[in-house]
């Protein structure tokens, strides 16, 4: 599957991904511990059970290393995504293994015999609204903590959930929006809850698409001078 990529502001994206330093990948992973932070607080009161949420990485990486990271193009998972709005307009998904989404649906709905590698799960209804929900926590959590840090005005359109192909689902979230730049903020996330004795992880991918504009504004509010 071939993704179109938009041209506009690619010189200047790439520019600009020549002058990202560690320092500030660094700043990007705190913003990202902020999310998690206000996530699983969130979480924890929804499920009352203990939540705890880490970032262990942050990278900037190119389309082909996103799909790598999310296990190849035609790997199947439980995708989220959003639109952000404002002033650094972009698109965001969170997407995670089957087994994995299946395990913390389960949860939520307190339902052991679902799965989402069953058929079926198209007609639950609870569990696709606990995947939105989740997704609606996770993505509101990171975007918030993005914004009160760059001090940029950002807010999320309502999440839509699907089960497919990570080509299907970036490809599908981008159809109107094909003016993308090259590279991706991704946001590695791991979540970790206590069931019974046994403590559980859940791990998954934010991918953080801004137009290209957003790119440079995003950068700028983060040391990286235009100019540079």
């Amino acid at each position: 599957m071939v993704l179109k990529k938009g041209l506009k502001g690619k010189g200047k994206t790439m520019a600009m991904i020549t002058q990202f330093t560690p320092l500030h990948l660094d700043i990007l992973k705190e913003i990202g511990n902020i999310g998690a932070g206000n996530a699983a607080t969130s979480l924890s009161k929804l499920l009352n059970k203990k939540i705890e949420m880490t970032v262990p990485d942050v990278q900037v990486v190119s389309f082909d290393e996103m799909f790598e990271m999310a296990g190849g193009v035609e790997n199947i998972v439980a995708g989220v995504f959003l639109r952000i709005e404002g002033d650094a307009p972009g698109n965001m998904f969170f997407v995670l293994p089957l087994s994995q989404a299946t395990n913390y649906i389960q949860h939520m709905i307190e339902d052991e015999n679902f799965s989402f590698e069953k058929s079926s799960y198209m007609d639950h209804e609870l569990a696709l609204s606990a995947l939105q929900e989740l997704g609606n926590i996770l993505a509101g959590s990171y975007l918030s903590a993005l914004s009160d840090f760059t001090n940029l005005s950002l807010y999320p359109s309502v999440p839509a959930i699907s089960i497919d192909m990570v080509g299907a689902i970036i490809s599908a979230g981008l159809i109107e929006h094909s003016q993308i730049s090259d590279y991706v903020i991704v946001i590695d996330t791991a979540l970790n809850e206590d069931i019974t004795a046994e403590a559980k992880t859940m791990k998954g991918h934010f991918f953080l698409l801004p137009d290209p504009e957003s790119f440079q504004t995003i950068f700028q509010t983060l040391g990286v001078s235009k100019d540079e």
